[in-house]
């Protein structure tokens, strides 16, 4: 059976509560009790409702795999009635926290770097010092453990040393200007506002280029308020209806913000979806199997790359033994684009050798330490962008383009 990805939001960990998406529902065909079998192989009895469109009882199953916002969990079929239950960790931005002198240092954390149907890569994750388990350190490349965080405030500058300690406060809520904002960053969109309530979402891309007019409020349309615009669309709740106006959902945009967190999106992605009309849950759930393309694009490779670190530097690969040993998880196809992509820069892990087989220059972890050497080496020779200097890379990247 097809296995399927969810990604989870703020909501589904408080309640405990899988939403059966358009894209879920032959998933979970009928209504009762179920079984999910995490990656442990532990059982968590749950209750599927088709009515309702939840699976409930997850509380547990999220807790032990430690899963926040926007982590993806990969549910297969196994039976009816039971399915396979695992989930992948988005990697965060490490934090760092004073430490007195006699405090304990914190205990590893059991951590999920990548997973596909056939293989997993876990590390025992320290908070602190970035060792892993069994692994020699290396710098600014280990993944944090995965602790709740508490927000970060900024104090006025100069200021900050005088401020007097004080209760964290909690997270502000999110605004539909503040998730515009926030997608307009993570995809590519300039962010402007065309009249009082009318967000503009610019993709600044020469001739693939377009506009989309957002209206906050049904106030805010008026006449003229499409002008100059290719797609227009009003912000509304999933289950209220615009007679003749596409919509854009307040469900479907914090659905595409989790997204867009999880994976790269681009407004090319995303043209397709204002072209259709409604941008809502339904439509949300397209770019939830493109994410989920992206993730298995990247587990693949990280098959591929785990099952070569078991080869030793300079010897010559045979491609059909190496399609046996990675079984249906890669197809023959993505295996040759996989290989030609390690045999070019800045990896050159491989040479191309007549009859189809191949030289592994190193061993794996050298050539990923090289790989990390020569990218550290040319983000320490970025220059931080000023917003205009920036705009103006933009618009040159545009030309190029065109």
């Amino acid at each position: 059976m097809k296995q399927m990805r969810y990604i989870l939001t703020r909501p589904c960990l408080q309640e405990g509560v899988l939403r059966l998406q358009k894209y879920l529902e032959s998933t979970f065909p009928e209504s009762g009790p179920a079984v999910f079998v995490d990656d442990r192989g532990r059982e968590h009895g749950v209750e599927i409702d088709r009515a309702a469109g939840v699976v409930r009882g997850l509380h547990g199953l999220y807790h032990d795999a430690n899963l926040g916002v926007n982590d993806v969990l990969m549910v297969t079929p196994l039976e009816p009635g039971r399915y396979s239950a695992e989930g992948i960790v988005k990697p965060h931005a490490p934090i760092t926290t004073p430490r007195t002198e006699h405090q304990r240092p914190p205990e590893p954390r059991r951590v999920v770097v990548t997973a596909t149907p056939h293989v997993r890569e876990v590390r025992m994750q320290h908070a602190e010092a970035g060792a892993t388990s069994g692994r020699p350190a290396a710098p600014h490349t280990e993944l944090p453990a995965r602790e709740p965080l508490l927000p970060i405030t900024e104090a006025p500058e100069r200021s900050r040393a005088a401020a007097s300690p004080g209760p964290v406060p909690g997270p502000l809520p999110e605004t539909p200007e503040s998730q515009l904002a926030e997608l307009a960053s993570l995809t590519g969109y300039q962010l402007s506002y065309a009249a009082p309530g009318v967000a503009r979402l610019a993709a600044e891309l020469g001739e693939f280029g377009y506009v989309v007019h957002v209206a906050l409020t049904d106030s805010a349309r008026r006449s003229g308020w499409e002008s100059g615009a290719d797609y227009t669309a009003l912000l509304t709740g999933e289950g209220q209806k615009a007679a003749g106006t596409p919509r854009l959902t307040h469900e479907g945009l914090t659905a595409l913000l989790e997204h867009a967190r999880l994976a790269p999106l681009s407004p090319i992605d995303l043209r397709p979806y204002w072209e259709a009309g409604d941008l809502d849950l339904d439509a949300a759930a397209g770019v939830s199997e493109l994410v989920g393309a992206h993730l298995a694009q990247r587990g693949a490779f990280s098959f591929v790359l785990l099952t070569l670190a078991s080869q030793p530097a300079h010897s010559v690969l045979s491609v059909p033994r190496l399609a046996e040993r990675l079984g249906s998880g890669v197809n023959p196809a993505e295996l040759r684009s996989i290989l030609d992509t390690l045999s070019r820069a800045p990896f050159l892990a491989l040479t191309p050798l007549p009859g189809g087989q191949y030289l592994l220059r190193a061993g794996v972890a050298e050539m990923l330490r090289d790989v990390a050497d020569y990218a550290d080496g040319v983000r320490r020779r970025l220059r931080p962008a000023t917003p205009a200097s920036a705009q103006a890379a933009g618009t040159e990247r545009a030309a190029t383009l065109v």
